[in-house]
């Protein structure tokens, strides 16, 4: 396969990452705050939002990190390896890894929710935690048919 087929879903990984990291810079910092207007007798809710959220954002960006190397090796012909497997099992523990976080922070989406009168604040981030046990179930799938597609290749390597 000739470099750069997949420069649009490279370009697309990328660009999936810019929103995110901006979201951490200005909008996280910007709830932070907001809960401690809301409760400004739980000023520690304030660092719980940073540590759910920013936590939840480092397994995203080893997500897109694996995919981009996924990505490099169906452009070096080497989609069926072992190391394709490899990527896509860390992308699934990836996804669940934020999907728990997600879950975790889950009452914080109340405490907004609650106090602001906004309940599709939570619908907001069940959202999100379906979206990443989506991504997990997906790449699950994806990482099973790829190892029996290597075991039946090797297989028939051994057999002719």
């Amino acid at each position: 396969m000739k470099q750069g087929k997949t420069l649009f879903l490279k370009l697309a990984v990328i660009l999936i990452g810019i929103p995110i990291l901006a979201l951490c810079i200005f909008v996280v910092p910007a709830v932070a705050n907001f809960i401690v207007e809301l409760y400004p007798d739980h000023a520690y809710l304030k660092y719980l939002v940073y540590i759910d959220l920013y936590a939840a954002a480092l397994p995203f960006y080893y997500a897109l990190y694996q995919a981009f190397k996924l990505l490099q090796y169906i452009d070096q012909n080497q989609a069926f390896s072992q190391m394709a497997v490899n990527a896509l099992k860390s992308i699934k523990k990836s996804a669940i890894w934020i999907s728990s976080l997600l879950f975790v922070g889950m009452p914080l989406f109340y405490l907004v929710a609650e106090a602001d009168d906004a309940p599709g604040i939570i619908l907001i981030g069940l959202v999100l935690i379906f979206a990443s046990v989506v991504i997990a179930v997906f790449a699950a799938v994806l990482q099973r048919l790829l190892q029996e597609a290597i075991d039946i290749k090797s297989e028939n390597d051994l057999t002719v």
